[in-house]
């Protein structure tokens, strides 16, 4: 990739860096300023609920920033659209849609498979030892 694409990205990712930040910034002044003396239970409850949605928002947030700087040093290392796994070039479509990605879209489907087939516990299986099992003998469901 030419070092004028490379710019390209570069400021792209300096910009949602500046945008994800603005935003926590703006998080932590509403969460610092908010009333939390609510009159009902349900009000409490609900703010509350907001709030932890708010926070899981952010915090995804700050796992991004984390990989755009790591995206920014590999700019700058001269490694930046090279696909982790294969060493082949990750195209720039796929790069202006994903500006952090570090596979091809050849290996990322690859590696969505593998996570598919092995299901939602990365091929373990839910195991209970007779005394961790939530269910006992005397039980009669009838």
């Amino acid at each position: 990739m030419n070092a004028k694409r490379l710019q390209f990205f570069k400021g792209l990712l300096q910009a949602k860096i500046a945008e994800l930040s603005s935003d926590q910034q703006k998080t932590l002044a509403e969460m610092t300023l908010t009333d939390e003396r609510l009159a009902d239970i349900t009000d409490l409850a609900s703010f509350q609920s907001d709030r932890n949605f708010e926070l899981r928002i952010r915090d995804r947030e700050r796992k991004l920033i984390a990989k755009i700087h790591e995206a920014i040093q590999k700019i700058d290392d001269g490694t930046y659209g090279i696909c982790e796994n294969c060493d082949e070039e990750i195209s720039e479509k796929r790069l202006i849609a994903r500006p952090v990605t570090t596979l091809c879209i050849q290996c990322k489907t690859e590696q969505e498979k593998t996570e598919k087939l092995k299901g939602p516990w990365g091929g373990q299986t839910m195991r209970f030892n007779s005394s961790e099992s939530p269910f006992t003998q005397e039980e009669d469901f009838s």
